[in-house]
């Protein structure tokens, strides 16, 4: 009988896995300088741009930026879009989607080979029509001119606004830009009360007056608020900061004229020639006379207009420059 001998298994191979390199930790961690806090509590205080530890108060870090969300999102919102970023400049409400105002346009100038002519022509199809461009850059003029005369966000608005309608409805097609342009903000500033002249605007535009007021009577049937009338006592508070005059000069300039609008003395005239001309007469009243040369150059009108009207005031002293206590009586007021 035949023993079958067993077969022997191999013996096993001992394998020695790898040594692994220590890998170095290059995570930056901050930690408070004073706290010394393996964990540590850092507060970001986004308003203040600062790092601040939150258990010692100290301030690790300043300017920080705020990395977050502009606005709030909802998860169950109609629209599939994702969570607006801070990519690019804000949104202009007033373009809607056509651009923004810091928008740029491809040149054509490249020294005579004419690609950049054909960058410029594919671009201004992808960006909008060249209506598109003008409007941007009419807003850029609009931006400017408010911002020299100090005109608040709100009236710098309106005044793109009624731009941008005079243009889609091409209300003034064959009037120049610059007329146009000047004639929405003085709406705009009449529009929300501000206190700005026709002759500062004038002045600002560099576009003659009876250009401006064709573009203003133009505008006005299709302006939706009515103009309102500014008050004059909001034209005697600007003109009156203008040139130091003290608040009881101030407050007897308004009631003298209240009286003048109430006797009718001068009407007519328009609301800066009354003003100036009362700023004036009481002013000769005061202890810090202004000369008559100031106010008419601060109020935007002529000296003799400004005398002329003050010549009608003479004939009325006595009722419209009663119980102003002021140093000086009506007998020492200037012929």
């Amino acid at each position: 009988m035949t023993s079958l001998a067993s077969t022997a298994a191999p013996p096993a191979l001992s394998v020695t896995p790898p040594q692994q390199q220590p890998q170095l930790d290059l995570n930056l961690r901050l930690i408070c300088r004073d706290c010394k806090d393996a964990v540590p509590n850092i507060v970001e205080d986004f308003s203040a741009g600062d790092l601040i530890c939150g258990n010692c108060g100290l301030i690790l870090g300043n300017r920080i930026i705020d990395t977050r969300s502009e606005w709030r999102t909802f998860s169950n919102s109609d629209d599939n879009s994702g969570d607006p970023s801070r990519v690019g400049a804000a949104s202009d409400p007033i373009l809607g989607s056509k651009g923004t105002i810091d928008s740029t346009i491809i040149g054509v100038r490249d020294g005579g080979t004419g690609r950049s002519r054909e960058l410029h022509r594919a671009h201004l199809k992808v960006i909008g029509q060249k209506g598109e461009v003008a409007l941007l850059q009419a807003f850029k003029v609009i931006q400017a001119m408010g911002e020299r005369i100090s005109l608040s966000k709100i009236v710098i608005d309106s005044a793109k606004q009624l731009f941008k309608k005079a243009d889609d409805e091409r209300l003034l097609k064959s009037k120049p830009t610059e007329a146009i342009i000047a004639a929405c903000l003085y709406i705009a500033c009449r529009e929300h009360s501000v206190t700005r002249t026709f002759r500062e605007i004038c002045a600002l535009s560099k576009v003659s007056k009876k250009e401006i007021g064709r573009c203003y009577k133009a505008l006005q049937p299709n302006m939706e608020h009515p103009v309102q009338q500014i008050s004059l006592d909001a034209y005697i508070s600007r003109f009156s900061s203008s040139i130091d005059i003290k608040a009881d000069v101030r407050k007897a300039t308004v009631l003298v004229a209240d009286r003048i609008v109430e006797l009718g003395t001068l009407a007519g005239k328009s609301p800066i020639t009354l003003v100036a001309s009362c700023l004036y007469f009481v002013s000769c009243l005061s202890t810090d006379p202004k000369p008559a040369k100031l106010i008419a150059e601060v109020a935007g009108c002529t000296e003799s207009t400004l005398k002329n009207a003050y010549k009608l005031l003479l004939e009325v002293k006595d009722i419209i420059g009663r119980d102003l206590n002021l140093p000086h009586g009506l007998h020492t007021l200037p012929n």
